[in-house]
Formats: C-alpha cells, structure tokens, sequence
C-alpha cells in the first residue's frame, strides 16, 4: 500500500544539499572578503592621496608670498 512507505527515510540527499550549501557559503563569504579587501586598499589608497594633496595646498600657502608686499 502507498500510504506505508517511510516519508522520513534518509536517503542522503540533504547532506548533500547541506555540503553544497556550506561551500556555497565558503566562497560567498571569501568573495565578499576579497571585495571588501580590494574596497579598504581603495580607500587606503584615496586616504593617502588626500593627505598629500592637502599637505601640498599648507606647504603652497605657506611659501604664498603675495600677501607680503
């Protein structure tokens, strides 16, 4: 009879669903690493030229001479 097979044998196939998925994970979260790596060097990389820029713009106003005479 239909009604007495076993809705709740084990057949693998949610180990298997549970393994992909935690790979899926795996990669998710190493991609979402690297962007976030590749993002903070940019603002690295953005911070430091700020700081040059603005110590260029002290360093022309201090040697602006203009004003003296």
């Amino acid at each position: 009879m239909v009604s007495d097979i076993d809705d709740d044998f084990f057949d693998g196939s949610e180990a298997d669903n549970s393994a992909n998925s935690d790979e899926t994970n795996t990669e998710s979260n190493s991609l979402a690493n690297k962007k976030a790596q590749e993002q903070a060097q940019k603002n690295l990389l953005a911070r430091k030229r700020i700081d040059e820029l603005k110590e260029k713009k002290r360093l022309k106003n201090l040697l602006d001479d203009s004003e003296d005479w």
